[in-house]
């Protein structure tokens, strides 16, 4: 049992840096490289892609960033732990035996958690009363069951605490929270009391800072973000944990990027709903008990965490399928930029109306004007350039495929200097909604394979 660990942070999300988790595990010495790939609209993409091909689902950057771990991973003696085997951990797990066979690594054991996808269940959950209702509008989830591209339950720490326990090098597991990656190997190495409610919170506060990659190391800052040194070279967050539960971020020596009071409290205040209620599977975590202080150049001490018990639910997190959506792009240079763009989306919905299309939603961004501030912004008509952005939104194909055959017309019936015409006649792509839920945690049980070569 050790009295400090290091978790350094490698993906903050799919598709982050490439080669953060390469440099976290090269440029010093950590004990777990957490790696966080989901979102829950990437469970959804992933399971699309796994019924195209039942050999896909997961984060296909593994194996092939895994070529570049394994060896370093043999070397300094790390774990890793991961989310992103998505719909298809097993088959994820398979790709990186595959990796370390083709480098001819040999001892290694991988850890699989399963048991989250409720997908083939959700009939039957709901016949027993287990109703699945929305969070938000308290909808049965009866009503979109025909409908679910994914169904994924927010496990904690304990299944990857068990397959740590059971020997695993590297952890690959389906829906496990952001948070729970990262508070598992705090109670596996530290032998935490699970009902140390404050020991937990603790961990949930430090899996909630580094689970957005360089986000908490001065990527994304709005403070004075121009102080941040070197973000082309940015280095990720590193947890150095103490079994008491006390932590600080920091950073390896020699990389971009800054750790701070405002960077690590800006990252802090990510996301969160009521801080005084943040609920985790494993405990409920008072934000507004964190104390945080600097303690050397990109070192910030995180301590005095306070906690509640867990509640005796999961979230589910749920997607259907909703629709179809296109966009379309025109952009009108000046003199009179932003009137030209205005007159153009009002032809545009006039002949929309004329040809009695229904849609539930028409939406209009006037980008480098009002696309980001709305109504907030104060009206200039000095813009060099705008660029009209609309977008439409119906439960039907039709209207949306007629809808891409009135953008190009606008270009010769329209205002004059238009330029940077995308979009014209867009497929329709499904729209992808969200329907979040809670489960009994008696409904649902994880399953741990641990396995080697």
């Amino acid at each position: 049992m050790r009295d400090i660990i290091k978790i350094a942070s490698g993906q903050g999300f799919w598709g982050d840096l490439i080669d953060a988790p390469v440099n976290q595990a090269s440029k010093g010495q950590i004990d777990y490289l957490m790696m966080d790939y989901l979102a829950e609209v990437t469970m959804s993409i992933l399971q699309k892609q796994k019924l195209k091909n039942p050999a896909f689902g997961y984060a296909r950057d593994i194996p092939p960033l895994m070529e570049r771990l394994l060896p370093l991973l043999k070397e300094k003696k790390f774990k890793v732990v991961t989310n992103g085997g998505g719909v298809n951990p097993i088959a994820c797990r398979d790709a990186v035996f595959e990796v370390a066979k083709k480098l001819g690594i040999k001892d290694i054991k991988i850890g699989v958690v399963m048991g989250d996808n409720i997908m083939d269940r959700i009939g039957t959950l709901i016949d027993k009363g287990v109703t699945l209702n929305n969070m938000e509008t308290g909808e049965s989830a009866a009503i979109v069951k025909d409908k679910l591209l994914s169904a994924n339950v927010y496990f904690g720490a304990s299944p990857v605490v068990e397959a740590l326990s059971k020997g695993a090098d590297i952890v690959i597991t389906g829906r496990v929270t952001d948070t729970g990656l990262t508070l598992a190997p705090m109670i596996y190495e530290f032998g935490w009391d699970w009902k140390d409610w404050d020991k937990m919170a603790a961990g949930t506060v430090a899996g909630h800072i580094i689970e957005c990659g360089g986000q908490a190391s001065g990527g994304n800052f709005l403070g004075d973000w121009q102080s941040v040194p070197d973000l082309a070279r940015i280095g990720f967050p590193i947890v150095e944990a103490h079994s008491d539960g006390n932590f600080y971020i920091t950073k390896h020596e020699n990389t971009g990027g800054l750790v701070s009071v405002e960077t690590v409290s800006e990252q802090l205040v990510y996301e969160i709903g009521n801080p005084k209620d943040y609920i985790t599977p494993d405990c409920i975590a008072d934000f507004t008990s964190i104390h945080v202080e600097q303690a050397g150049k990109d070192r910030v001490r995180v301590f005095d965490i306070k906690g509640l018990p867990a509640t005796e639910f999961y979230k589910v997190s749920m997607s259907y399928e909703d629709g179809y959506s296109a966009f379309a792009t025109l952009t009108y240079s000046a003199p009179d930029a932003l009137k030209k763009a205005e007159a153009s989306d009002k032809i545009l919905r006039t002949r929309l109306a004329d040809l009695k299309l229904e849609f539930e939603e028409i939406r209009t961004e006037f980008l480098g004007y009002n696309s980001c501030h709305g109504p907030l912004v104060k009206r200039r008509d000095d813009l060099s350039e705008v660029v009209l952005r609309i977008g439409v939104r119906a439960k039907e194909k039709s209207p949306i495929e007629r809808f891409g055959k009135e953008i190009a017309p606008l270009i010769l019936t329209g205002p004059p200097s238009v330029t940077g015409f995308a979009g014209g006649r867009p497929k329709p792509s499904d729209v992808v909604a969200y329907w979040p839920a809670l489960i009994p945690k008696k409904e649902v049980e994880p399953e741990v394979i641990v396995e080697g070569i």
